[in-house]
């Protein structure tokens, strides 16, 4: 299991300019506006005892490979770990270069959604607020056309089952909506199920229902979130097949 995991932070292409005091950049310095190329968490550590991704092991360090060649070390504190499968790259703010997405997690309030550059820590949504409390990635898009990138997670996906949207707007992120009911991933599990498609009508989230009958489609239009059952979930196959456009 822990080989498969290791296999999949390397090879998971679907889918972070100032750090907090306790984050710590290494190796070499960054130049302003550096282009990202790619990413991927090291240092891994068993100091954080979850598991809920099959194994103990999480990640203390996340490097940043920039476009010239040079690499970016981003050491997280004691307190914190990379709980996670693998960083995901998107332009987040419209400039031509990706920032990155990640899931870190704190031993007293549980997991949060980040967003780093070549600098740091950009934004980050709050920590749910206890250990062992974790979010699972959807993805990010321009979900409602309005011209800036909203992510989306599941919020706890085996206890509240909660889609949660934000938007990236000014340096910050700021929820925008909300829907339970829903979930992507399973206790054990070393991949996160579903993501973002569109099939030429603007973008869908996908995801599972809450007792993984269903396969769902999620549209937002700025204000609402507005899911529908695509057809009954069978096998990660059902998941495949509804982000490439066809019948689950």
């Amino acid at each position: 299991m822990i080989m498969a995991r290791r296999f999949l932070s390397q090879t998971l292409r679907r889918f972070a300019r100032r750090a907090t005091l306790a984050v710590s950049l290494g190796l070499l310095a960054a130049p302003v506006m550096a282009e990202i190329t790619s990413a991927r968490y090291t240092d891994e550590t068993t100091r954080y005892a979850h598991g809920v991704l099959g194994d103990a092991i999480e990640y203390g360090t996340l490097e940043l490979t920039l476009k010239d060649g040079k690499r970016l070390a981003l050491t997280l504190p004691q307190d914190r770990v990379f709980e996670d499968i693998a960083p995901r790259l998107m332009d987040m703010d419209g400039d031509g270069a990706p920032e990155v997405i990640v899931v870190e997690s704190s031993q007293t309030g549980g997991a949060r959604l980040s967003i780093y550059d070549e600098n740091g820590l950009r934004a980050a949504t709050p920590h749910i607020g206890q250990r062992n409390r974790w979010l699972a990635p959807i993805g990010a898009a321009d979900l409602d056309g309005d011209g800036f990138i909203e992510v989306a997670y599941i919020d706890r996906p085996h206890l509240a089952k909660t889609l949660r949207v934000w938007r990236f707007q000014k340096g910050k992120l700021t929820e925008v909506a909300s829907l339970k009911g829903l979930t992507n991933h399973r206790i054990g599990e070393d991949f996160i199920s579903g993501g973002i498609r569109n099939c030429g009508q603007g973008p869908e989230m996908i995801t599972v229902n809450a007792s993984w009958s269903q396969v769902m489609a999620i549209r937002f239009d700025g204000q609402t979130l507005s899911p529908r059952p695509l057809g009954p979930f069978k096998s990660q196959s059902s998941l495949r097949a509804a982000l490439d456009c066809k019948a689950p």
